[in-house]
């Protein structure tokens, strides 16, 4: 199964993605997936167009290997995101948060392969139709922003695969071999993982968060701000304030006005464990309580797969 169409598509060595998240996914992480033998993605979400350029150039000077960007469509500088994507032939994009109409047309003809980020099947069918190369069909399961119809990723993968030509990536619940495994039996062609790679050394966000994240129990997160986008937070401080706005029924104006700017920079890159926004999967409470390189996680994540599909046809 490791033979996958992903691997083909973008020259790599095993069919798993780095997400490209907010706050964490800088060239020293994306640099290190790569190295073995992933697809590192670089986070735009969370840069300016300048420290954008910074983090693609230092990707070059430590990897050969290739690499990509996130970009989310609706970020006031996806048109200057574009450009220098173009300009420095970052050779893969995947792309969230808005229509994959917009610039994906733009993207491949320059070569670029495109990729977005879906939450339903129906969304996954207009991708397709706007001639992105693959999908990541994404559980309600992963961290950060998610989809307002809550579809775990046991039910969108087989969905969205049999709506599909183009390949179908995995997210959402993934972080080891065994999910990876069961990604596959799904119908997926590769994951995409996000949370795991928080709890690694090369991770640009916080070390408290790490550490917050190395500490979580099951039933630590939870899908909140639904009338104004949904994410996936973990419970702290801010989280009870949503919650209680949320029982009340309170206004989108109320979220917004709660939210403000700089929530999630606050939470993940400064540290603020009590008032920042801690976006994380919900698969945090399983992984292992230590630090973790960021090769060692692709590799272990191979090795455990195999041993799962081994246990499956035993």
């Amino acid at each position: 199964m490791l033979s996958s169409r992903v691997r083909t598509l973008f020259n790599i060595e095993y069919p798993i993605i780095q997400a490209g998240m907010v706050w964490a996914s800088g060239w020293e992480l994306a640099s290190a997936v790569s190295n073995a033998g992933g697809l590192g993605l670089i986070g735009a979400g969370s840069m300016n167009p300048e420290k954008l350029r910074h983090h693609i150039k230092r990707c070059k000077e430590h990897t050969t290997k290739p690499f990509g960007v996130n970009l989310p469509l609706l970020h006031p500088a996806t048109k200057e995101f574009v450009d220098i994507v173009l300009q420095e032939e970052v050779p893969i994009v995947f792309s969230s948060a808005g229509s994959p109409k917009t610039w994906t047309p733009t993207l491949k003809k320059a070569g670029v392969k495109v990729v977005h980020v879906v939450g339903s099947r129906a969304f996954a069918i207009k991708c397709e139709d706007a001639g992105c190369d693959a999908v990541v069909a994404e559980g309600f399961e992963a961290g950060g922003h998610n989809g307002v119809e809550e579809t775990t990723t046991l039910v969108l993968v087989p969905s969205v695969a049999d709506a599909v030509k183009i390949p179908v990536i995995a997210a959402g619940g993934i972080y080891d071999g065994r999910t990876m495994a069961a990604a596959f039996a799904l119908g997926a062609e590769g994951v995409q993982v996000g949370s795991r790679f928080i709890t690694t050394p090369e991770a640009s966000c916080h070390p408290s968060f790490k550490e917050r994240v190395l500490s979580a129990k099951e039933g630590d997160t939870k899908l909140s701000m639904k009338k104004v986008i949904p994410v996936r937070l973990l419970k702290n401080e801010f989280f009870e304030q949503v919650k209680a706005l949320e029982d009340r029924g309170a206004s989108r104006e109320e979220f917004q006005q709660l939210l403000g700017k700089g929530r999630s920079k606050r939470g993940m890159f400064e540290g603020d464990l009590a008032e920042g926004e801690l976006e994380i999967g919900q698969c945090c409470a399983n992984f292992p309580k230590e630090l973790t390189p960021a090769g060692d996680v692709v590799r272990s994540m191979v090795e455990e797969y195999r041993r799962a599909v081994d246990r499956c046809r035993s």
